[in-house]
């Protein structure tokens, strides 16, 4: 037959057969035929995960709401704040958890000079400045590659969602595995560029006005550019004991740290590639993670050299790094990794002290968002959900799920900020995905 009829006490996996809930029966997997399976566990699991995600935004639409902790509203945190109950630290970071749920999703309309910028191209990256007041976008193109644009926040009030990108068409078709801005004249004046523009890879440096409505269509050099095999990482450097450095990690188990201004350039070897990397403010360390696990330190005042003794900090998780984040009191340090798992470091100690669980990966190289001021941390998963944690104590706060179906092509890229738009900016959620940009108000 066809079917079993099986209600076994505990559900077990047997071979050639999947378990229904709804139907409460275990139904035979079809074998392939002509390289068409219709029933097989990758659609079956495809399509249970679809159908939780339609139920959740649901419930969003609703405007269901799911308490994240038994008793927390706004009228009781007031009243124990009056009382004295509550420090005005555990005060806020409870507010702002609060804020975190009743986010709601609204679609941004994007102008742009160019007509072909808006609604043709699918999202793949979205990098903030410091102050928010920008976002760098790199789409992909239906052709194959990559166009870099800039989004201007400053029209994201709270009645308009509109916001203007500009795009510099002389800068495209490279592949872009990792983006950083970078301070060089002024503050976020230029952007680094790590990726694929032929083979090898390349690393460049672009001025940040190439994308500006006053420079449209200009063709001007880089600041910077050179060959390397593909590169997945890249971290400017704000300390001024290595002023005007950037370092590029990737595939070849080597980092480099070159100055753009002299063009001096550090070569230290190592035994993996770097998938993650991150200046310290306060030192000058590079920190960086690895394919094999390990995150270490480099101090790039000293000469480059071979071996393990010039990692001042050694730490290690069980699978491939894939971002880091350094705390701003620089005591801590946040890594995720390819096993789905977030962990906080006591760099002093070299003990992991937190861990956030929830996160889900297994192979893509996925950021995390990190915001102290409000004591959230964010992070998108392969699963295409984005989720929110304390920082304080790790609690999951909200899962959103994702308006497109997941897919490996449909992971959001997101940026987080109290400030989106500048000092006077409005709060909240950057989600892009697909063609579209959404924003979740955080009022």
């Amino acid at each position: 037959s066809d079917f079993v009829t099986f209600s076994p006490p505990a559900l077990q996996e047997l071979p050639g057969f999947y378990y229904d809930a709804e139907k409460n029966r275990y139904f035979r997997l079809l074998p392939g035929h002509n390289n068409y399976n219709p029933l097989t566990k990758d659609s079956i699991q495809h399509k249970a995960m679809e159908r939780k995600r339609l139920r959740l935004l649901e419930e969003e639409e609703k405007q269901i709401k799911k308490t994240t902790r038994p008793g927390l509203n706004s009228s009781v945190l007031l009243q124990k704040r009056q009382l004295g109950l509550l420090s005005s630290r555990s005060y806020c970071r409870l507010v702002h958890e609060l804020k975190v749920n009743c986010m709601q999703r609204r679609k941004i309309e994007i102008h742009s000079p160019d007509s072909s910028v808006a609604g043709t191209n699918n999202f793949k990256i979205i990098v903030a400045d410091v102050a928010c007041e920008r976002i760098f976008t790199v789409n992909d193109v239906e052709h194959g590659g990559c166009k870099y644009g800039i989004i201007n926040l400053s029209g994201l009030g709270k009645e308009s969602l509109t916001v203007e990108m500009y795009d510099n068409l002389y800068f495209t078709n490279r592949k872009v595995n990792s983006v950083c801005w970078a301070s060089l004249t002024h503050p976020d004046s230029h952007l680094c560029l790590m990726g694929i523009a032929e083979t090898p890879g390349c690393a460049s440096l672009l001025p940040a006005s190439l994308f500006s409505s006053t420079n449209p269509g200009d063709r001007p050099g880089m600041l910077c550019s050179f060959k390397i095999s593909t590169a997945w990482s890249c971290a400017w450097c704000l300390n001024p004991q290595a002023d005007n450095c950037f370092s590029t990690g990737g595939l070849t188990r080597r980092v480099l740290v070159t100055n753009v201004v002299t063009g001096h350039r550090q070569i230290f070897g190592i035994s993996s590639d770097v998938l993650a990397q991150q200046f310290a403010r306060q030192t000058p360390m590079l920190y960086n993670g690895c394919r094999s696990g390990e995150i270490f330190s480099i101090d790039v005042r000293q000469r480059s050299r071979k071996g393990h003794s010039w990692k001042a900090i050694r730490l290690f998780h069980g699978s491939a790094i894939t971002s880091i984040h350094l705390m701003e009191a620089e005591h801590y340090l946040m890594a995720a990794d390819m096993a789905g798992k977030i962990k906080l470091w006591d760099l002093r100690t070299t003990k992991c002290v937190k861990q956030y669980k929830g996160h889900h990966n297994e192979y893509a190289i996925l950021p995390l968002h990190v915001n102290e001021e409000e004591g959230l941390l964010t992070a998108v998963g392969q699963d295409c959900y984005t989720r929110i944690w304390s920082l304080q104590d790790a609690h999951l706060l909200r899962t959103i799920p994702s308006p497109h179906p997941s897919s490996k092509d449909a992971i959001p890229s997101v940026v987080f900020s109290s400030r989106l738009g500048g000092s006077r900016g409005v709060p909240g959620l950057l989600m892009a995905v697909k063609q579209d940009l959404y924003h979740f108000s955080y009022t």
